[in-house]
């Protein structure tokens, strides 16, 4: 699996800020509606829920929020770069401001985690991080999430 199998160029979005993790949430359910035509109330509720029994700020500035939803058919992600990080109750307490959302059919089990370690070891790269962090331009973004897909996959 390679991220550009999940992740559409139009599923990524810069956000100047987000006043909490709740809107961020919200903003990352409007997204996957407009690429995905996911029902956003939906899949706000689902990463809720998921959030509900622990915090998918996995460190360093990352977040993983994630849920299995009955509309989705494949896997598919959103990625979100705010310009002003937000608390996001991260497991070194360290505000969020590089987002991948995960989005799974409710059915899915090994494509789920699949997916998860992908998206993990792909952003656990402090340099990739760094220029992510240093890109403002969705396309540039989308190139650099989706480059050297032989090395991340392995």
């Amino acid at each position: 699996m390679n991220l550009s199998e999940i992740l559409r160029p139009e599923a990524i979005k810069v956000v100047a800020s987000a006043s909490s993790k709740k809107r961020l949430l919200h903003d990352i359910g409007e997204l996957a509606h407009g690429v995905y035509g996911y029902d956003s109330t939906l899949v706000i509720e689902a990463l809720m829920e998921r959030e509900s029994l622990g915090p998918t700020g996995v460190g360093n500035g990352v977040a993983l929020p994630h849920a299995r939803l009955a509309e989705v058919t494949d896997m598919s992600a959103a990625f979100i770069l705010l310009e002003k990080p937000v608390n996001f109750d991260a497991v070194d307490r360290q505000p969020v401001d590089v987002v991948m959302a995960l989005f799974a059919p409710e059915a899915a089990g090994v494509e789920h985690l699949k997916a998860l370690a992908l998206v993990s070891r792909t952003l656990r790269s402090a340099d990739l991080c760094n220029k992510l962090r240093a890109n403002h331009d969705p396309a540039t973004l989308y190139a650099l999430l989706t480059q050297d897909q032989n090395t991340q996959a392995a």
